[in-house]
């Protein structure tokens, strides 16, 4: 199938139609491009996914179509300026790994058109409504990868101007981050006088104090990239994450039991400054802080390291009492999370050696193997991408004031959190719980523990260091 790339009709046509059957509009591109699909559209134009006919391989390459929805001959003509830049900006930085390259640039019918590398993969906004918020494993590895994208893009002397998380897409082919939209990036004049005031653009929610009046620097991306995690850390908009009244960020106070240590804490603080003095000025400084040093081999290596973590299929089926874990990792693959609680339950009651679900004491938690709920809950973890487990359920508890002892009122807090108490009343059955990655709480799963339930010994495992 063809699309037809008349802004008034977008017709789909049948493969190899030469003119559009609605309105005869030339579907081949400059004899070269067919458009296949709309990718999404903006105030300056639409994005269509499309094939390459001159390669033999006939690739996916992304077409870019100018087509201002503003009004007024200034703003139109700025908004043409923007474009071309941004044709000049794939130029000179899409040679980079993790930044589209540039095919082509041209005008056709007096439309500008610029032709794209096309990423396959999912946005970091669509892995968030897909599968949650993300966890500070997550967070250091998107921040050592796009921080490294950005310090090319910076010697360059450009300022990206618009990252967030829909311009952000993990490529699926090797898992790496790919910046993408340079349609409001801006080249740094070397010598820019203090009052010189620019273009106000990028999106509100991620834009950096200064850049919204119009005076962005290469610290306004950083700005924004603490804000893009910040959001990812809590799947709220970066808008309620900060306290106009008291001017400052409260983003700790909605992590909802999401774990995230005091040196990535302060490296957020940082980032995410209102003053732009008082923010990061160097790439080099956010790595140091992190705990990479300055060496680029150093973040490689990390990258590395992270990125392996992250994209590993190997979770050791690791028993000490000879369970075996190859079907609870078969279900949590698949996504079937109910079955997975069961097997679970199961395996930890093989674990203490009874022969049917029933009841688990003090006694049997405290003779857990640790190796065997280390496998449980790395499984949980990894196919859950970060929402599900038994430490994910250990941070919420703990940071609720949980201790070996049951305590009514931590384990009500508790149940608020994981979705096990929703309106304030518990479920009052196994099958009331939702067994669904994208609708449940973080740490909803697991959670079946047989036939009756002894509160003293769920307390103790949860402040065990066994997992």
């Amino acid at each position: 199938m063809s699309q037809c790339l008349n802004p008034e009709c977008l017709t789909i046509n049948p493969d190899n139609f030469q003119f559009c059957q609605k309105c005869g509009n030339k579907l081949l591109l400059v004899e070269r491009y067919w458009a296949k699909s709309l990718l999404g559209q903006g105030g300056f134009g639409r994005t269509f996914l499309a094939v390459d006919e001159f390669k033999p391989s006939k690739p996916f390459c992304v077409i870019k179509q100018f087509l201002p929805q503003a009004q007024g001959t200034e703003t139109v003509a700025k908004a043409a300026e923007l474009f071309a830049q941004e044709a000049e900006r794939l130029e000179l930085l899409g040679k980079h790994s993790q930044i589209p390259e540039l095919f082509a640039y041209f005008s056709v019918d007096s439309r500008q058109y610029l032709v794209q590398e096309f990423i396959q993969g999912e946005t970091l906004q669509q892995e968030l409504d897909n599968r949650g918020v993300f966890n500070e494993s997550h967070i250091r590895e998107l921040l050592i990868d796009l921080l490294s994208v950005l310090q090319f893009v910076h010697s360059h002397n450009v300022i990206h101007r618009d990252i967030k998380p829909e311009n952000i897409i993990r490529r699926e082919a090797d898992k790496k981050l790919v910046l993408v939209d340079f349609g409001a990036s801006k080249i740094m004049p070397k010598a820019q006088r203090r009052t010189a005031t620019g273009t106000v653009i990028g999106s509100a929610e991620y834009c950096a104090p200064e850049q919204s009046m119009g005076k962005a620097k290469l610290a306004s991306d950083l700005y924004s990239l603490g804000v893009t995690c910040l959001h990812l850390l809590t799947q709220m908009n970066p808008f309620d994450l900060y306290d106009v009244m008291e001017m400052e960020w409260v983003w700790r106070d909605c992590l909802n039991g999401n774990f995230v240590s005091d040196e990535l804490g302060k490296a957020l603080d940082r980032l995410v400054e209102q003053k732009p003095k008082q923010r990061y000025q160097k790439i080099e400084d956010v790595f140091a802080d992190l705990g990479f040093g300055n060496s680029s081999v150093s973040v490689t290596q990390e990258i590395q390291k992270t990125r392996r973590n992250l994209v590993s299929n190997d979770v050791p089926l690791v028993s000490a009492r000879g369970v075996n874990y190859e079907n609870l990792r078969d279900l949590l693959a698949a996504g079937k999370w109910k079955e997975a609680d069961m097997e679970t339950g199961n395996c930890m009651f093989k674990l203490a050696g009874l022969e049917e679900l029933g009841y688990l004491s003090e006694e049997d938690i405290n003779n857990f193997p640790c190796e065997d709920l280390r496998t449980i809950d790395q499984l949980w973890v990894k196919y859950s991408n970060g929402k599900f487990g038994f430490s994910v359920q250990k941070q919420i508890y703990q940071s609720l004031g949980g201790t070996t002892k049951y305590d009514e009122k931590v384990w009500d807090a508790f149940g608020d959190k994981v979705g096990w108490r929703p309106g304030g009343e518990w479920l009052f059955g196994y099958d009331d719980l939702t067994f669904s990655l994208n609708r449940n709480y973080r740490g909803h799963l697991p959670v079946y523990w047989g036939e009756e339930i002894d509160l003293d010994a769920i307390a103790l495992f949860f402040s065990s260091g066994k997992y």
